[in-house]
C-alpha cells in the first residue's frame, strides 16, 4: 500500500516560548462595516473563518476566512435576512454552516451551509415554532447539526433542535429550562451526549448559571436536582468539556465576585472551582472558554475591564490563572471575544469586535515572531489515508518521550499512545466516520497531521 504522508505540508518547527507575542491575522478591522454577534472557528483545514451581522451589508450575515494572506468573503457577503450568531463545521464533510434569527421569517432560527459555490438552507427556513434568539450551534458526533436557543414559544426558555437530514426536530421537551435561558452554549460531551450550559433568568434563581444535559429521554440538571449551581448571578455563560478527564467545564463572569471570571467544572458529584474564582483583573465580558488541543488546559478569552476593557487571554497553571501573553493586547476596547485554536499547530486566535478599527473585525494570534522558526523536514509519516480501520505512524527519527493522540473536531482527545516503537499500528475501527487530527509531541516539538475515517 502506497503510504501517504500526512505532514508533509506541515514542516517540523523548533520556537522558544519567550519570543512569543500577539500579532493580527491580517488586517485589523477587515469587516466592511461594524461586526456585529461575531462567531468564529476553524475548519478542517485549519483555516480561520469568521461569521457576523455585516452591518456593511445591512445587517446580513457575512462569513469570512483569512487565505493566507487576506480576509476574503466565503461565497456572497450578505447573504441572508438575519443576524449571524453561531458558525460551526460538519465534521463529516467539513463545511461550513451558520445558525441565525431570520428577518424575513420573524426572527425564527434558520441554518445555513456553503456547499463551495453557494449558501444553501439547511431544511427550511424559519424552522422553530417562534423567534429564536441566544442561537448555539453544534455537531454531534455522528454529523448531525443541533441548535440550541431561547424559545419565544415557551417565554424564553431553551430548546434544542437537530437536523435529521430531512427536518428539524425537537431533541427532548421544547422550553425545557427552568427559565428564560441566556447566554447559551451547547457542547457534546466525549460520549456523544448534548449540554445546554446557561443563565437561568427564573425568578427563584435570580441569573445562576446551570447545566443540563439530554439522556436519551429527558434533560436533566448536570448535578443533581437543584438548577442553578453558581454562588451567585453570572454572565456570558461558555461550556467546554475536558480533553483528559472529559468533565464539564463553564466560565462566566461571576457576579458574586465584581463581574470578573470564575471558572467551574461538574466532578462527578458537585460543581467545583477551577483555580481562584474572580481571578480576571476586572469584569469578564464575552467570556470565551476553550481547551487547548497540544496542553489540554482551559484557556478563557475575555473582555477586560481591567485593562480599559481591551482584550486578554489567561489559562490555568496549575491551581493559578495566568495571562498569555500580555492583559488586555488589543489595541482598544472590544466586544465579542471568540477563543479558538488553530488545529494545525495549537495557537490561540482570538476575534473581536474592534472598537480601535471602528467596530470592525480584527482577529489576533499569540506566535513566535517572525523569523523565530528554525525549519526542519518532517520525520513522520501516516497511512493509509484515508483509512477504515487501522492506520500505522511511522517515525524516522528518535523517539525519546514522543506521545500521540488522535482528536476530533472539538478538541476531545480519543485515542492516546506513547511510541515506542519507529512503527507503530493503531487500532482507529471503533472512531465515527470523519475527520480527525493526530498530534505528535516529544520534549522540544508538536507536530499535527490531520486523518480521514471513512
Amino acid at each position: 500500500m502506497f503510504p501517504v504522508v500526512a505532514f508533509a505540508q506541515q514542516p517540523w518547527y523548533k520556537y522558544s516560548p519567550m519570543d512569543y507575542a500577539w500579532k493580527n491575522v491580517g488586517n485589523a478591522g477587515f469587516s466592511v462595516g461594524i461586526a456585529n454577534w461575531i462567531s468564529f472557528a476553524f475548519s478542517p483545514l485549519g483555516q480561520p473563518y469568521v461569521a457576523y451581522e455585516d452591518f456593511g451589508n445591512s445587517m446580513k450575515a457575512t462569513v469570512m476566512k483569512f487565505d493566507g494572506t487576506n480576509w476574503v468573503n466565503v461565497g456572497n457577503a450578505g447573504f441572508s435576512a438575519g443576524e449571524a450568531v453561531s458558525l460551526a463545521f460538519s465534521p463529516t464533510d467539513g463545511l461550513p454552516y451558520v445558525a441565525y434569527s431570520d428577518r424575513v421569517n420573524s426572527l425564527k432560527a434558520t441554518v445555513m451551509r456553503f456547499d463551495g459555490t453557494n449558501w444553501v438552507n439547511v431544511g427550511n427556513a424559519g424552522f422553530s415554532a417562534e423567534a429564536a434568539g441566544g442561537k448555539s450551534l453544534a455537531f454531534s458526533r455522528s454529523g448531525e447539526p443541533y441548535m440550541a436557543y431561547n424559545d419565544d414559544a415557551f417565554s424564553g426558555s431553551a430548546t434544542v433542535m437537530k437536523f435529521d437530514g430531512t427536518s428539524w426536530i425537537n431533541v427532548g421537551t421544547e422550553g425545557f429550562s427552568e427559565g428564560m435561558a441566556s447566554y447559551l452554549s451547547l457542547a457534546f460531551s466525549p460520549y456523544g451526549q448534548p449540554y445546554v450550559a446557561y443563565q437561568d433568568l427564573s425568578v427563584w434563581l435570580t441569573r445562576k448559571a446551570t447545566v443540563m444535559k439530554f439522556n436519551g429521554t429527558d434533560w436533566v440538571n448536570v448535578g443533581g436536582d437543584s438548577t442553578g449551581f453558581s454562588v451567585g448571578a453570572v454572565d456570558y455563560t461558555s461550556l467546554a468539556f475536558s480533553p483528559t478527564d472529559s468533565l464539564p467545564y463553564v466560565a462566566y463572569s461571576d457576579g458574586e465576585n465584581s463581574g470578573k471570571a470564575t471558572v467551574m467544572k461538574f466532578d462527578g458529584t458537585n460543581w467545583v472551582n477551577v483555580g481562584n474564582e474572580g481571578f480576571s483583573a476586572g469584569y469578564a465580558g464575552y467570556s470565551s472558554l476553550a481547551f487547548c488541543p497540544t496542553d489540554s488546559l482551559p484557556y478563557v478569552a475575555y473582555q477586560d475591564w481591567g485593562n480599559s476593557g481591551k482584550a486578554t487571554l489567561m489559562k490555568l497553571a496549575g491551581t493559578d490563572w495566568i495571562n498569555v501573553g500580555n492583559a488586555g493586547f488589543s489595541a482598544d476596547t472590544v466586544a465579542y471575544t471568540n477563543l479558538a485554536f488553530s488545529p494545525t499547530d495549537g495557537r490561540p486566535y482570538v476575534a473581536y469586535m474592534d472598537y480601535g478599527q471602528t467596530q470592525k473585525a480584527t482577529v489576533m494570534y499569540y506566535g513566535a515572531s517572525a523569523g523565530i522558526y528554525e525549519l526542519q523536514s518532517s520525520q513522520i509519516s501516516i497511512y493509509p489515508n484515508p483509512a477504515t480501520d487501522k492506520i500505522t505512524v511511522e517515525i524516522s527519527g528518535a523517539l525519546k518521550e514522543t506521545n500521540l493522540a488522535i482528536v476530533d473536531m472539538e478538541g476531545q482527545q480519543l485515542i492516546t499512545r506513547q511510541l515506542t516503537e519507529p512503527k507503530t499500528q493503531i487500532d482507529i475501527s471503533n472512531l465515527p466516520s470523519g475527520v480527525y487530527f493526530v498530534r505528535v509531541t516529544n520534549d522540544k516539538t508538536v507536530e499535527v497531521g490531520k486523518i480521514t475515517k471513512e
